[in-house]
């Protein structure tokens, strides 16, 4: 599977994506977290600085193994994303073994939702190079 992103979705996108985690591999590719807000404005959530590693007195063992994360205070930032792209989701999980694995097309124009493509086929196989932005 690899690193992907996940887009924590409050906006409904249709069957089968309504209030579902979404996964995509078309944004920074390194396990970021997203919020898409039910007006369609996409933020990134940062949760950089809000722990501190802190070596644990009781483990006599190898370095990360003998460290803690605690928590130091300091809050996340949830922060607009200006994008203009394409970008592909798809749900965290999808038990329905006899249905094809839904996918959409997100087009984003300056960090905001424009257009919602469906791109699941019974095939399976994705839309490719139907539209051009």
């Amino acid at each position: 599977m690899g690193m992907y992103d996940s887009i924590y979705c409050g906006k409904d996108l249709g069957p089968g994506f309504y209030k579902r985690d979404l996964q995509t591999k078309d944004l920074d590719c390194c396990m970021s977290e997203y919020w898409l807000d039910p007006a369609g404005q996409l933020f990134e959530i940062d949760y950089s600085g809000t722990q501190d590693f802190v070596e644990n007195p009781e483990e006599d063992t190898s370095l990360w193994k003998g460290m803690l994360w605690v928590r130091n205070g300091n809050h996340g930032r949830v922060k607009p994303v200006n994008i203009t792209k394409v970008i592909e989701v798809y749900p965290t999980q999808w038990d329905c073994k006899y249905s094809p694995y839904p996918r959409l097309h997100l087009y984003i124009k300056n960090g905001i939702l424009v257009e919602v493509i469906n791109t699941t086929r019974v095939d399976d196989v994705p839309l490719t190079e139907e539209r051009s932005y």
